[in-house]
């Protein structure tokens, strides 16, 4: 689908508040797990805007990487529970290498970091999960992504892949049940512009993580899946250093769902992160 506005009047949609940072001109930066540091930090600034979100299941198989940056797929995993770090990395991340392989046209997928989130509290108290992260924004920039490579594959290997082409590539899924709160929002990246990136640092004790945050565009195309199921998975890339492969960088992020029922159960999920090359 090399462009998606043709479709958008076709489509039902919900309006929210989408959160984008405020560019200051003043790098933002925080510290984690870094209390002695906390008083260097510099916290984002962000604003809401009412936003248009497009339920995509009718055009789901129009996605395309290249073209948009995303794609949306029925894709069933065997993994029984997700919450048993063993099961994951034995089933899921050979699952998660195949799906981008494909997607991608990749020679190999190195799978290095699974993020589970929700809000239910108990279930995050027993699993160790993450909130969803409420703010629009993309997990690398040209200069962390190729750091993330070195940290993962170590500096001698790094050295003869940085040569090449890579790109980082996620995938996204609701465990457990389908979606009814906070769902997920993928920006076309046709519409993401790179000057509306703010690079956002946060700043450990043993390495500093650099993201890009967005500021507010309207010209940005959001999509999602309405009650997404676990059966069904996004595909979308943060990263890639060919620049004639089409896009380059998405964004994305948690929205509240104003239709979302008050009793509904806190959605739970898996973020996964691969490095991938050709």
């Amino acid at each position: 689908m090399p462009d998606a506005a043709e479709w958008t009047d076709r489509l039902d949609y919900v309006e929210a508040e989408l959160n984008y940072i405020v560019d200051t001109g003043v790098p933002p930066c925080m510290y984690v797990d870094w209390p002695e540091e906390e008083h260097k930090a510099n916290r984002p600034q962000y604003e809401a805007h009412t936003c248009r979100i497009y339920d995509a299941r009718p055009i789901a198989d129009r996605f395309d990487l290249a073209a948009n940056g995303i794609e949306m797929k029925r894709i069933p995993s065997k993994v029984v529970d997700f919450y048993d770090r063993d099961e994951v990395e034995r089933v899921y991340n050979a699952e998660v290498a195949e799906i981008i392989r494909n997607a991608m046209g990749a020679s190999r997928v190195v799978v290095f970091d699974h993020t589970f989130r929700t809000y239910n509290d108990a279930v995050r108290e027993a699993n160790n999960t993450r909130a969803p992260v409420k703010a629009v924004h993309n997990d690398y920039t040209d200069r962390s992504a190729r750091q993330r490579l070195k940290d993962i594959m170590g500096d001698e290997e790094a050295g003869e892949l940085l040569k090449k082409r890579f790109a980082i590539v996620q995938t996204w899924r609701p465990i457990n049940h389908p979606v009814m709160t906070e769902p997920f929002a993928l920006a076309d990246g046709q519409t993401v512009p790179n000057s509306s990136f703010v690079e956002l640092e946060r700043r450990y004790r043993y390495r500093t993580a650099v993201t890009y945050h967005c500021a507010y565009d309207p010209g940005h195309r959001f999509y999602y899946l309405k009650e997404m199921t676990p059966e069904e998975t996004y595909i979308f890339k943060v990263f890639d250093t060919d620049k004639s492969a089409g896009v380059q960088f998405t964004c994305h992020t948690a929205f509240d769902d104003p239709a979302s029922p008050p009793d509904a159960r806190p959605r739970e999920s898996v973020e996964t992160r691969a490095l991938v090359f050709f």
